[in-house]
């Protein structure tokens, strides 16, 4: 949700880590952004609304010295984006700094005890307290005050402390918030993604839940939640800077489109071993695989709606009944789990902390979960009998695109296993199968070699603020993720119907020139599409309709034609999604609008 950095060096300066550190992590929220260094003597705090660059445009040479510093990058939960409510956040005295990451459910009676006290605070946020907190405890020993601060708070954080009196030294704690740590040349490093330490080290550790530790300048110790000292898991990462950079295009999100092709190519990498579908990492024998009798996804977001075309083919193919959930809702309506129950988790940064708690629940309830992530060492992948990376790489626009396609393709892998397992497909099936699935690549490649008919099918949307999305089965499921991508980044409001529901209610509110989007590619069901792109048309809707090369009967309806090559229908969705996502951005530049860091959006959502 919100981005955290720090550094402890010998003779860097600080806050020039600090502000490249911020500056990587602004997907993670850009409401405010703000530094707080230790001088030695005191604590220098400076906090900018809006994005991190007006905070790096008003820091001057010699403002801000030092070698000890933590930043932050905020989303904002509570307390309206401002000045004020920037971190980072001090203590009465201006001993004690705090940047915080996550929800503090109980902030509310911790404060009124603490203004009790005679505490007073200057901000509407709950991190606030945090500090208070840690000053109340404070006497000589700054590991044991955050240790208590953290006794009392409920909720979820990932907490960086520094205070004056212990200048050269930053506590760092977490639970259920990411927070990685790593130790390079010049220092030592803090963050709550890998992006904002590779520059200093490869060699990182994630910190687990209720784990404390201590930066200095020469190194960081570790301690369990009782502050006994442990030793920690190392992991190396071995992915390069590139993927946080443009590369040359003029935004991530055009970028990470791009990327595609070879997330379909690096995702199936390994997965087929000439006769069978390989996923070592299930953990689960082809005889357990056999006995699931229902299986769940549960997700937020785009990662939902790869869940919903998931269901298509695990349904389809191996016959096991799937429900796809909205995580935040899962977790709250007691559903029937047993331990021949198969729990599918989605989660782009495996942070999300409705997805986390929904597992956790699963877990406790029997059933075995599998996690589907694009983040080595995320709390998805370790608290899950198995995962699969999606290999896209680090994705940086907050609207998920290379994302999506990685999780769709890595369903569809599990879907193709599960019915292998259940002697639904034979050897040869699941060869052709695997085949075609990995041709989707190529497919891809060949709609992003010509773009001009998605620039022109945007001119629908000018002057326009409503669209529809429209399709039938496998196309319905596409069509829910391409609505999504208009109006999170184009402010378009968007919304995606089966098309046979048009005629229900929506339809009402098509006017003349009214876009309606429809995925209307060859299927069984094709003919049933068109019948109900004529009831839009009729009405005078402009019709922009996502179709299979050489289908030249779709101009009888359809105002903008976009073809994608002919795929199988259960691999459509992988293609389509394509010119969506280029056709949401083309809308969102003849806007004006920033496809990177959508307004009121953040990459990851780790608080409920």
């Amino acid at each position: 949700m919100c981005g955290i950095v720090g550094f402890v060096g010998k003779s860097k300066q600080a806050k020039d880590v600090l502000l490249e550190g911020l500056t990587r992590l602004e997907y993670r929220g850009y409401d405010s952004a703000g530094i707080a260094v230790s001088d030695g003597d005191r604590i220098n705090v400076v906090r900018r609304l809006g994005k991190v660059r007006r905070l790096v445009e008003s820091i001057g040479e010699t403002d801000c010295l030092g070698t000890c510093g933590i930043g932050h990058t905020r989303w904002a939960t509570h307390g309206a984006p401002s000045e004020r409510n920037a971190h980072p956040h001090m203590s009465c005295a201006d001993e004690i700094a705090v940047v915080h990451n996550g929800i503090i459910e109980n902030f509310a009676e911790l404060r009124e005890e603490l203004e009790g006290k005679g505490h007073v605070f200057s901000s509407d946020t709950d991190t606030e307290v945090a500090a208070h907190l840690v000053e109340e405890a404070y006497d000589g020993d700054l590991l044991t005050a955050v240790r208590y601060a953290t006794s009392r708070m409920i909720g979820a954080y990932g907490l960086a402390v520094m205070c004056k009196e212990e200048p050269g030294r930053i506590v760092v704690t977490r639970k259920d918030s990411p927070i990685v740590l790593g130790v390079g040349e010049e220092g030592s490093y803090l963050g709550s993604d890998i992006v904002a330490l590779i520059d200093a080290t490869r060699d990182v550790v994630i910190l687990e839940d209720e784990q404390y530790a201590v930066m200095t300048a020469d190194g960081i110790d570790y301690f369990d939640r009782e502050g006994a000292p442990i030793e920690p898991e190392i992991t190396h990462i071995d992915w390069t800077l590139d993927a946080a950079e443009k590369g040359g295009y003029p935004d991530f999100m055009l970028k990470e489109i791009h990327e595609q092709p070879r997330v379909v190519r690096d995702t199936l990498a390994g997965r087929f071993s000439g006769t069978e579908i390989t996923i070592d990492e299930l953990s689960l024998t082809r005889t357990e695989l056999n006995f699931i009798d229902r299986v769940y996804i549960i997700a937020c977001g785009t990662s939902y709606h790869a869940g919903l075309i998931a269901k298509d083919l695990i349904e389809g193919w191996a016959r096991i009944p799937t429900e796809v959930e909205v995580a935040s809702e899962f977790r709250y309506r007691n559903p029937i789990i047993t331990p021949t129950t198969l729990v599918v988790a989605v989660s782009q940064s495996g942070e999300t902390a409705d997805t986390l708690a929904a597992i956790r629940d699963a877990r406790i309830k029997g059933a075995k979960v599998f996690g589907i992530t694009n983040v080595i060492g995320s709390r998805v992948a370790r608290e899950s009998d198995g995962v699969i990376y999606t290999k896209a790489n680090k994705e940086i626009s907050v609207a998920s695109t290379k994302s999506f396609t990685g999780q769709v393709v890595s369903l569809t892998l599990l879907a193709m296993l599960l019915a292998r397992s259940r002697g639904k497909f034979n050897q040869n099936q699941t060869r052709i199968l695997f085949s075609e699935l990995a041709d989707c690549a190529d497919a891809i490649e060949q709609v992003l070699q010509d773009t001009e008919q998605i620039k022109d099918a945007a001119s629908v949307f000018e002057g326009r603020e409503s669209a529809f999305f429209i399709g039938r089965g496998m196309g319905a499921a596409t069509c829910y993720e391409g609505a999504l991508k208009l109006k999170e980044i184009s402010y378009v409001h968007a919304e995606a119907y089966a098309a046979g529901e048009m005629k229900h209610g929506p339809i009402a509110l098509i006017d003349e020139g009214f876009p309606v989007v429809a995925v209307a590619t060859q299927s069984p069901i094709y003919d049933k599409v068109v019948s109900n792109l004529k009831e839009s048309e009729s009405r005078g809707a402009s019709i922009v309709a996502v179709a299979t090369e050489g289908d030249t009967s779709i101009c009888d309806v359809a105002d903008k034609v976009i073809y994608i090559p002919k795929v199988r229908d259960a691999f459509m969705p992988i293609v389509a999604s394509v010119p969506l996502q280029l056709l949401a951005r083309e809308v969102a530049v003849a806007r004006g609008c920033d496809v990177d860091q959508p307004r009121n959006l953040a990459k990851s959502v780790t608080v409920e």
